[in-house]
């Protein structure tokens, strides 16, 4: 069993910053070889993944919308995810959730909401033009 515990998001115009956190608990084998990350879901429109990172390589996906303005990491306790957000657009607007799972995967189905076990509450960003 993993626990998520978010922190961050809030209000921003566009072209402003913002940093998530989320803090990982429930420690077990399976925390230190497993996939975790960021997915978003605007009103409307279906839970898409944002960044994600594999803590046993450090290997990270990203969805072509943030490449460049987004990064993902994880403290080398590998027990908090960050995503610094930079360069932000309305359409970044959305709750973002932060998601975790033991299983292996590949790169894209990383991506994959349904690929996931545990998630955070969520923390909603909103971004104004």
């Amino acid at each position: 069993q993993v626990q998520l515990v978010e922190s961050g998001g809030g209000s921003v115009q566009a072209g402003g910053s913002l940093r998530l956190s989320c803090a990982a608990s429930g420690y077990s084998y399976s925390i230190y070889f497993m996939n975790w990350g960021r997915f978003r879901q605007a009103p409307g429109k279906e839970r898409e993944g944002v960044a994600v990172i594999y803590t046993g390589g450090g290997r990270t996906s990203y969805a072509d919308s943030v490449k460049g303005r987004f990064t993902i990491s994880q403290d080398n306790a590998k027990s908090t995810l960050y995503l610094q957000m930079n360069s932000l657009k309305p359409e970044d607007t959305a709750m973002y959730y932060c998601a975790a799972d033991p299983t292996r995967m590949t790169a894209i189905q990383a991506l994959g909401p349904a690929m996931y076990r545990y998630w955070g509450q969520g923390t909603q960003v909103t971004v104004s033009s």
